[in-house]
């Protein structure tokens, strides 16, 4: 195992560990990004939670260190059911650049990881990207406003509360 993740190891998943000094890390060697990338792939749960933590922290900065990681992205760590990792590929799916395609595979993510997840965190940050995508593409704008409006049939206030501001922003 690589050092950078060592670092991210041990404790339990209530805990970040040292997600933070990894972040750091990364900023001052990107090169470190993509070992960390690897550790959302690890057999621990622990180190992938970890792992996709400090990487959804270094991609909303530097949004480009994530690009050539797309495809890995969007057809292997997606598929991943652990919450933890979930809630962050949803919102790292949102820094990327993509294609008409690669949109349309991403919507199709979103709207099974709002389907199938038990987490809240999850289906509000999949309906926030979903959003996200809607304010760069006018072609799927009416279908996710579409969503977002049966989105405040849920029985959680906080998908009903980020539903209602998403459609507010998109409308204006």
């Amino acid at each position: 195992m690589d050092e950078i993740l060592k670092k991210l190891k041990g404790g339990d998943l209530r805990s970040i560990g040292k997600a933070d000094e990894v972040v750091e890390d990364i900023i001052k060697n990107p090169r470190l990004f993509g070992e960390v990338f690897k550790g959302m792939l690890d057999d621990d749960p622990i180190v992938r939670m970890r792992s996709a933590d400090a990487l959804e922290k270094v991609s909303s900065i530097h949004p480009g260190y994530l690009q050539p990681f797309k495809g890995k992205l969007i057809n292997e760590v997606s598929k991943i059911e652990q919450q933890e990792v979930r809630w962050h590929v949803a919102q790292m799916l949102s820094y990327l650049d993509l294609s008409k395609d690669e949109r349309d595979k991403v919507i199709e993510i979103l709207l099974s990881f709002i389907d199938t997840s038990k987490s809240k965190i999850v289906k509000v940050f999949s309906i926030t990207t979903l959003a996200n995508i809607a304010e760069k593409d006018q072609n799927r704008k009416s279908f996710i406003l579409k969503k977002l409006q049966e989105f405040i049939k849920s029985d959680s206030p906080a998908i009903v509360s980020r539903a209602k501001k998403l459609i507010k922003k998109l409308e204006k």
